[in-house]
């Protein structure tokens, strides 16, 4: 059974004739009442009386009629929402999400809902790798990621940028300035979580070192933060770096400063191909929309 048979079996029925269904139709008359033949063979059942001059609907083409109307509907809404999925107005999105800071991130969700009420975004929080693995297999359509340098087979769009903090004893001479340069702390041990448990973020700090031309002394190993961050305020002067999530996190006898530089950028990953409609929905409703020519600004 194809669809067009039943718009066929519907237009003969509503038009009362296959002469005037062809011309609703634009197309012949031998054509509807060659697909009617067809359909009438494939159900086993006459849908029409043909024993007067004017068509009739038998009686049971008269039970299917309603049916014929739900399963065309059906199908011009399967167009519809298709249609609205490549517009990025509905559908599903699925996002790889990180913590924080704030609630940035469900600021930008609330805008998106705004700008395309119906797609609904599914978000998955998964390590780095496997965020990143998800969008190359196709399982995520992005994956928002920080400090991340580059992504062999993806791109990375820079969607927000955050300060990181400078944590040290807050009877330290450097805790009296507003805001730190690296420069500043070269000769302070430095408690720097170890690359395996975040390579971007070690890298960026490590990169940005040896752009300043530092190599501050290694201090006692970074553990958690709310660990390290207790010893700083407790034993020998030393100072470490990290990126808000979700505020300051409390601390006795630390003081807590923005670093001049580097800053922390949070990109959104995605394949390297032009972007849906939905993704752009995304990006615009993070601030960072695309171009006229649809890559990002």
């Amino acid at each position: 059974m194809e669809l067009r048979q039943l718009e066929y079996f519907l237009a003969v029925a509503e038009e009362g004739g296959f002469g005037r269904a062809a011309e609703r139709l634009n197309i012949v008359q031998s054509a509807v009442s060659q697909q009617i033949r067809r359909l009438e063979r494939e159900l086993g059942l006459p849908l029409f009386d043909r024993s007067t001059r004017h068509v009739h609907l038998s009686a049971a083409g008269e039970r299917l009629l309603p049916e014929a109307r739900a399963v065309i509907a059906a199908a011009h809404r399967t167009r519809q929402v298709a249609a609205e999925i490549m517009a990025g107005t509905d559908g599903i999105l699925r996002l790889g999400a990180i913590h924080g800071p704030g609630d940035r991130l469900y600021r930008t969700l609330a805008e998106l809902a705004a700008l395309a009420p119906r797609l609904q975004v599914r978000l998955k929080d998964a390590p780095l790798a496997d965020r990143l693995a998800a969008v190359r297999s196709g399982e995520l359509d992005a994956a928002l990621v920080r400090a991340l340098a580059s992504a062999p087979g993806l791109r990375l769009i820079p969607v927000w940028t955050d300060p990181l903090y400078v944590a040290l004893p807050a009877s330290h001479p450097l805790a009296a300035e507003p805001v730190l340069r690296l420069e500043q702390l070269a000769h302070l041990p430095v408690r720097l979580t170890s690359r395996e448990k975040n390579p971007p973020f070690h890298d960026l700090i490590t990169g940005s070192f040896r752009e300043a031309g530092i190599e501050p002394p290694p201090g006692p190993p970074f553990t958690s933060l709310q660990e390290t961050l207790a010893e700083i305020g407790a034993g020998a002067p030393s100072w470490t770096v990290f990126y808000e999530v979700s505020g300051l996190p409390p601390a006795l006898r630390v003081a807590f400063r923005p670093l001049a530089e580097p800053a922390l950028v949070t990109f959104l990953a995605v394949r390297d191909r032009p972007l849906t409609a939905a993704l752009r929905h995304l990006l615009v409703s993070f601030g960072a929309g695309p171009r006229d020519d649809g890559q990002p600004s």
